[in-house]
């Protein structure tokens, strides 16, 4: 028997983004103080430095440049043994400068790939209420 990928447990401050992400909607947070997008959020704001941030999150277009990439060829975690090798990248979101995320390259271990290189947002559903952001290259 394979065991299970770990599924994300959403807490008070993540569930907004889970609930969009099982809906194929990217969000971040963005700070009520000073308008600064994060993810994740944080208890203080890493712009603005205020401890009463009032995150909002806010719907962004998915659209990416890759600024760094690693082959998985060892699973770390249970689950991912039927998945080997993978690509996990390193985005940054065109929102905002330094506005990073890491997901898996669907495109696979073979794909084109360099720094600089467009992608796109793309969802794993993993069950039929929790879907993972993940990434494919833009053609």
């Amino acid at each position: 028997m394979t065991a299970q990928r770990p599924l994300p447990v959403p807490d008070e401050t993540s569930a907004p983004y889970w609930a969009a992400a099982a809906n194929h909607v990217l969000t971040v947070a963005r700070c009520g103080q000073c308008g600064r997008l994060t993810l994740p959020p944080d208890v203080v704001c890493t712009a603005c430095g205020s401890t009463d941030p009032g995150y909002e999150f806010t719907t962004v277009c998915g659209r990416a440049v890759v600024r760094s990439w690693t082959v998985v060829r060892q699973a770390f975690l249970p689950g991912f043994d039927r998945e080997l090798p993978f690509v996990l990248v390193d985005v940054e979101l065109a929102e905002q400068a330094d506005l990073r995320l890491i997901g898996r390259l669907l495109d696979g271990v073979d794909a084109d790939l360099s720094i600089g290189a467009e992608v796109q947002v793309t969802y794993e559903d993993l069950t039929p209420e929790i879907s993972v952001p993940a990434f494919e290259l833009v053609r």
